[in-house]
């Protein structure tokens, strides 16, 4: 329901939004009185008193031998050794390879630095190979090596098939004029 502040005329469709006697904006008319709090927790239960844990009613016990001393067992000797630590394998020559030609193929292109890249990386591939080759336990990472030759190589054929076709572009664009 609605009722009109200035006439106290009331309406009982919820749509109005106006007066229809003086044009006053209705306002909304609660006729029941909203329930106060009401409290519906369960009561309080009163318990008794608190268990006593060491009533002094209780009857003593006389100490029947003081308690006995304490020793440290004897140690027993070591039934295992101590484990060895077996060297890793090293491939950081390997590693390296791979990232030099990874760096070679993607920046290689700006300012030419996969000149600088490409050779390297093929020559600490090439290093790391070697090395795996002459000691396989203490050297690993053959596929990281190969890995960097192979891209160190392909940005060099890249590069040398992209400049030929540049100059031969640059010729021929000179000689047709």
């Amino acid at each position: 329901m609605k009722q009109c502040p200035r006439c106290k005329q009331t309406y009982s469709d919820d749509q109005l939004n106006f007066c229809l006697e003086d044009g006053e904006m209705l306002s909304s008319f609660v006729q029941e009185q909203p329930n106060r709090y009401v409290d519906d927790s369960p009561p309080t239960v009163m318990l008794d008193e608190a268990r006593r844990t060491n009533p002094t009613n209780w009857p003593q016990q006389q100490p029947s031998s003081p308690p006995a001393q304490w020793q440290q067992p004897a140690a027993a000797p070591a039934q295992f050794a101590q484990f060895g630590i077996l060297p890793s394998p090293n491939q950081t020559l390997a590693i390296v390879s791979l990232g030099l030609g990874i760096g070679s193929l993607t920046i290689g292109w700006c300012c030419s630095l996969g000149l600088l890249l490409s050779p390297a990386a093929l020559i600490t591939g090439f290093i790391a190979l070697s090395q795996i080759k002459k000691d396989p336990s203490k050297y690993t990472g053959k596929g990281l090596a190969i890995g960097g030759m192979v891209t160190g190589g392909v940005f060099l054929a890249l590069y040398i098939l992209v400049m030929l076709i540049w100059g031969l572009a640059a010729i021929g664009g000179s000689l047709g004029r």
